[in-house]
C-alpha cells in the first residue's frame, strides 16, 4: 500500500511538472545575421514572440506568434515536447496560419529551450533556428527568452479556455467529496445515538449511566455549539476588506498613462468568429501622415447584389450592406497614439456573379487610392492603414 502511494505521489509530481508548460508565454527574440526577419518587421533584431500552449503528458500542441505589432504578425501552429528529466522543452512551428505582414515571405521557426523557475516566476530560454517556407532556405539564428504570463497580446486559445474550465472542475471536485463525507458521519453517530437510547428503557444499569453522561455532556456541549457560530459570523464582515482593495486597484488604472490604457482596451476587444474561421489576406498597407480617413466603399464593376460587411479594429462598423454606385462611408482618425488600424472586409455573400467584388477609395488628406477587393465565403480581405509622421 505505501508503494502504491508513492507511486501516485511521484506520478503527480511528474504530471504536475509536465502542467508547468501549459499557458501563455511571451518574450522576444534576437536573431543572428537574419536578413529576411529584417525585410518582415524591420531593421531591428529584437522581436516579439508569443507562445500559447497545451500540453498533454510529454506532448503538447499550440500556437506561436512573431510580431512587431499585434496588427503586424505571423501566426503559426506549432507542436513539441517536454523532458521531465532534464527539463528541455523543443517547440517546432509545424504551419503558418495567419501573415499579416506586407511583403517578404513567411519562415517556420523550430526553439530549443530550457525551463527554469525563480520564486513564482517561469521562464524558457534558449536558441531557435528557422526556415523559409517557399524554398526551404536558412532563414537565420538566434537567441529566445520566454516568461509565463497569464494574459495575452492578442486572444486566448480556445484550448487554454478549456484547460481552465478542466482544471476549475479539479479543484471543485475534492471541496465537494469532504462535505459529503462530514454530513455522512455526523449523521451515522446521530443515529447510533439514537439507537442505544431506545435499549435504555429495558436495562436500567447499563443504560443509564451511558444516557446520564450522554445528556450532561449535551447539556454542557449545546452552548459552545451556539457560540461558535457567532464566531464565525464575526470575521465574516472581515472579508469586507477584499473589496476595499479593488477600488485602490481602480484607482492606480486611472493614473496609468492613456498610451497604456487604449493598449489594455485594444486587448479585451474579442476576435468575431468570421474573422478565425476564415483565412484574413492582406491586401494592401496604406501608409500617410495624415491624421484623418475616409474610405467609400463602391461595388466594382456591374452591381450584382453583392453584400458584406466591415470591421475596423475587430468591431463591427458597416452591418451586411449591399454594395452599389452609391458609397458606404467610412471614417476614423490616425494620429500617435493610434499608429495602426486594420479594415477586414467580410463578403456577406457571393453576389449573382462571384466572387464578391467591390471598390475602395481611401482619401488621406491631398492623396488618394484606389484599391479593388475580393472576397469570398473562404477569405476576408484586410487593409492596413499606418500613420508615418510626415508622410
Amino acid at each position: 500500500m505505501i508503494k502504491f502511494i508513492l507511486f501516485l505521489f511521484c506520478f503527480c509530481s511528474v504530471s504536475a511538472m509536465g502542467q508547468d508548460v501549459t499557458g501563455i508565454w511571451r518574450g522576444h527574440f534576437r536573431s543572428v545575421g537574419n536578413r529576411t526577419f529584417e525585410l518582415l518587421f524591420g531593421e531591428e533584431d529584437r522581436y516579439k514572440v508569443e507562445i500559447q500552449l497545451d500540453q498533454r503528458s510529454k506532448q503538447f500542441n499550440g500556437v506561436t506568434y512573431s510580431y512587431k505589432t499585434t496588427v503586424f504578425y505571423g501566426k503559426a501552429t506549432c507542436s513539441g515536447a517536454v523532458n521531465i528529466k532534464t527539463k528541455k522543452v523543443i517547440i517546432e512551428e509545424l504551419k503558418i496560419v495567419e501573415l499579416r505582414i506586407a511583403g517578404g515571405s513567411a519562415c517556420i521557426m523550430t526553439y530549443f529551450l530550457q525551463y527554469s523557475k525563480s520564486g513564482d516566476e517561469e521562464f524558457l530560454e534558449g536558441t531557435y533556428t528557422s526556415i523559409n517556407t517557399s524554398d526551404s532556405s536558412n532563414c537565420g539564428r538566434g537567441t529566445v527568452f520566454l516568461r509565463k504570463v497569464v494574459t495575452s497580446d492578442f486572444y486566448k486559445e480556445p484550448f487554454l479556455v478549456k484547460r481552465e474550465k478542466e482544471k476549475a472542475a479539479i479543484k471543485k471536485a475534492p471541496v465537494i467529496a469532504k462535505n459529503n463525507n462530514k454530513p455522512a458521519s455526523s449523521t451515522t453517530r446521530a443515529n447510533t445515538v439514537k439507537k442505544p437510547v431506545t435499549p435504555a428503557v429495558t436495562s436500567k444499569p447499563t443504560n443509564k449511566p451511558s444516557a446520564t453522561p450522554s445528556n450532561s455532556t449535551a447539556k454542557k456541549t449545546i452552548p459552545p455549539k451556539t457560540i461558535p457560530p457567532k464566531t464565525t459570523s464575526t470575521p465574516k464582515p472581515t472579508v469586507k476588506k477584499l473589496p476595499s482593495t479593488d477600488p485602490n486597484k481602480t484607482n492606480t488604472v486611472k493614473v496609468v498613462p492613456l498610451d497604456s490604457i487604449k493598449k489594455i482596451e485594444k486587448r479585451l476587444v474579442i476576435t468575431p468568429k468570421v474573422m478565425l474561421t476564415r483565412e484574413n489576406e492582406l491586401v494592401k498597407t496604406i501608409a500617410t501622415g495624415s491624421t484623418e480617413i475616409t474610405i467609400n466603399l463602391y461595388d466594382n464593376g456591374t452591381i450584382d447584389n453583392d453584400t458584406v460587411s466591415v470591421y475596423l479594429d475587430k468591431k463591427l462598423v458597416v452591418t451586411k450592406q449591399r454594395l452599389t454606385e452609391k458609397p458606404i462611408s467610412i471614417k476614423f482618425e490616425l494620429d500617435e497614439n493610434n499608429m495602426f488600424h486594420e479594415l477586414v472586409m467580410v463578403a456577406e455573400n457571393l453576389g449573382e456573379i462571384p466572387p464578391n467584388t467591390s471598390l475602395m477609395v481611401v482619401k488621406a488628406g491631398a492623396k488618394q487610392y484606389e484599391v479593388r477587393i475580393t472576397s469570398n465565403e473562404q477569405k476576408n480581405a484586410v487593409v492596413i492603414f499606418k500613420y508615418e509622421k510626415g508622410q
